[in-house]
């Protein structure tokens, strides 16, 4: 092999070795990243309840029930979500709804009974939003397991 050869050759190694570098620091920046969302999920939690409710109040869902409250049952599991590449949290709720006045639910006994849900929370732009979106009758778990396009994010890397 000619000097032409040694240097296309160190040339090529240093091209893969800057190319594994480049993948480490880009997956050390998704960790960081994730374990950041996390953080302030936690930081914040007690916000996002009022947050919740006040959103899923302007959807008018379920119809006849107005949203009276919103806790927070458990830890949130974060999720990737495939279609957009955003963070989702899906947080353990119990919801607390009252009859509408003259409503078609004013009359049901079991309107007024807590009922538990999975809350949808996304990170974009440096904070936690929400739309309102709830999943009734699921644990974070079987929500994930119900949406193809999520993915379960490690707990601790």
């Amino acid at each position: 092999m000619g000097s032409l050869g040694w240097w296309f050759t160190g040339g090529v190694a240093v091209l893969v070795l800057l190319a594994l570098v480049a993948r480490w620091l880009w997956h050390l920046g998704r960790v960081v990243h994730v374990e950041r969302c996390r953080e302030l999920f936690r930081l914040q939690h007690e916000r996002f309840e009022e947050q919740l409710v006040k959103a899923a109040s302007v959807s008018g869902l379920p119809r006849g029930l107005r949203w009276v409250r919103c806790d927070i049952t458990g830890d949130a599991v974060l999720v990737r979500d495939t279609a957009t590449g955003g963070i989702v949290a899906l947080v353990p709720v119990l919801v607390q709804f009252e009859p509408l006045e003259d409503g078609e639910m004013a009359e049901v006994p079991a309107a007024r009974d807590p009922r538990p849900a999975t809350a949808v929370f996304s990170f974009h732009q440096g904070n936690w939003h929400t739309a309102g979106r709830v999943v009734f009758n699921h644990t974070p778990e079987q929500t994930v397991a119900a949406f193809a396009e999520l993915q379960r994010l490690p707990e601790h890397v």
